[in-house]
């Protein structure tokens, strides 16, 4: 979940209860899934190597350890807490291993897929895509994924209701300039391999910077309504690393806010009271040249 070999002290403190974190993330809906999957073409195909970076406490890898194609994995996570919760969970044919995005300890063109599941955000530099170029044959497919909740989602998208935007207004006010799905600035490191000029596509050729991924890059999205306790969705709010890393005031201020977007007219609920959430997970995909 890095964007260089150190962790932002933000993440490494957001994300340091690994347990909670494993305990109240969303996995990805199944159909969604194995979508994202057939646009890295490795569905069906048995006994690929898939490289996924930045896996964290595994909530991707458990669903890619359970597949018929029996993948081997090797699971990149430099969060030390994170990448322990997923060493416990001893998943068949999942390596765990201790990098980062730019310095990964596999061989070059070892994989066949690249993964990152929540985590592109991070680490979209030059030197990590140079990196996944690096582990990756040619042909093979990087591929992100993203459950993204309306209270986290980027200003430009619409809300599925009031009391849903006011708390994205919320996270939005709690910013802290690290890079988040939300800015939509992970697409940039795909764009910038595009030279600015003729005489730059030159020099990029007779210099051999020729661009490492395809563009224009593929993108899905599915929408998703998931039914949580007020409990349930507090604890899943709560995982986002600037909720985790309050105290204090400012963390009474955050509490008062989602009460007070509970007492919501448009706060919908089922006959246990749970709470309707909306949200979509998004996809994108690119090959390696």
């Amino acid at each position: 979940m890095a964007s260089h070999t150190t962790l932002p002290s933000a993440a490494a403190e957001g994300f340091k209860d690994a347990a909670f974190y494993d305990a109240h993330r969303p996995s990805y809906p199944s159909e969604v899934v194995e979508s994202f999957l057939e646009a890295l073409k490795i569905t069906g195909q048995s006994d690929m190597n898939i490289v996924e970076v930045a896996s964290g406490t595994g909530k991707f890898t458990e669903l890619l350890a359970g597949r018929p194609e029996r993948f081997l994995i090797k699971a990149i996570e430099p969060h030390e807490g994170m990448r322990g919760r997923l060493a416990e969970k001893d998943l068949p044919a999942v390596e765990v291993v201790d990098g980062t995005a730019d310095k990964m300890p596999v061989s070059n063109d070892w994989g066949d897929a690249c993964i990152a599941a929540q985590a592109f955000h991070w680490f979209a530099t030059p030197e990590s895509l140079q990196e996944i170029h690096r582990v990756l044959r040619p042909g093979a497919v990087l591929g992100m994924i993203w459950n993204v909740e309306d209270y986290n989602a980027p200003r430009d998208w619409e809300s599925s209701t009031k009391w849903e935007q006011k708390l994205n207004d919320l996270i939005w006010s709690l910013d802290d300039g690290l890079p988040r799905f939300r800015h939509q600035k992970w697409k940039d490191v795909f764009q910038q391999q595009l030279p600015g000029n003729p005489l730059q596509a030159l020099a990029d050729t007779l210099t051999n910077q020729l661009p490492r991924f395809s563009l224009p890059i593929g993108e899905k999205a599915s929408k998703w309504t998931v039914w949580l306790t007020e409990d349930a969705l507090w604890s899943r709010l709560s995982t986002l690393s600037q909720i985790a890393v309050l105290k204090g005031e400012e963390k009474e201020g955050t509490v008062k806010v989602f009460k007070e977007a509970m007492q919501s007219d448009d706060v919908e609920r089922n006959g246990d009271g749970e709470i309707a959430l909306h949200g979509v997970t998004y996809f994108a995909w690119t090959d390696r040249i």
